[in-house]
């Protein structure tokens, strides 16, 4: 069983990019723009305050004519965080998508920040698996002649 330490040790770029609450949403947007991201995670001073997704923005500024330049972040942000750990499994965090219908899970170890899995991270790692467990019946099979 994969664990959310070994996604993240499979990803290219480990930074996990965040926003202070105060600042406006466009520079949220702008930013998730530059990085090719879906999500910010939100901190008032160390703390985290919460987290902004593109489903935010798309919900709460431009469905509801609000301008994302003076509209600042912890206006529209989802305050309540779920988190995973470094030791939970891929099969925890889709069910906490699923259930939450979520897209992003900020990950903590020891209580800080370290990092973010994607629905598209855990589905990348489900086909590689599956890819590998083909492979092996496959060799398995044809007694090793692939």
């Amino acid at each position: 069983m994969t664990t959310v330490a070994q996604v993240l040790k499979s990803k290219p770029e480990q930074t996990v990019y965040t926003i202070l609450a105060e600042d406006s949403v466009y520079n949220a947007i702008k930013l998730m723009a530059e990085k090719q991201i879906g999500a910010l995670v939100v901190k008032e001073g160390d703390a985290i305050a919460g987290i902004i997704t593109e489903r935010d923005y798309a919900r709460k500024v431009v469905l509801m004519d609000r301008s994302s330049k003076v509209t600042p972040v912890r206006e529209i942000m989802s305050p309540h965080v779920r988190f995973v750990r470094l030791d939970q499994t891929t099969d925890e965090c889709m069910a906490l998508m699923t259930e939450r219908r979520m897209r992003h899970l900020p990950v903590i170890d020891q209580e800080k920040l370290v990092g973010m899995v994607s629905i598209g991270d855990l589905v990348k790692n489900i086909i590689a698996e599956q890819q590998f467990t083909i492979e092996q019946l496959e060799h398995y099979i044809t007694g090793g002649k692939v």
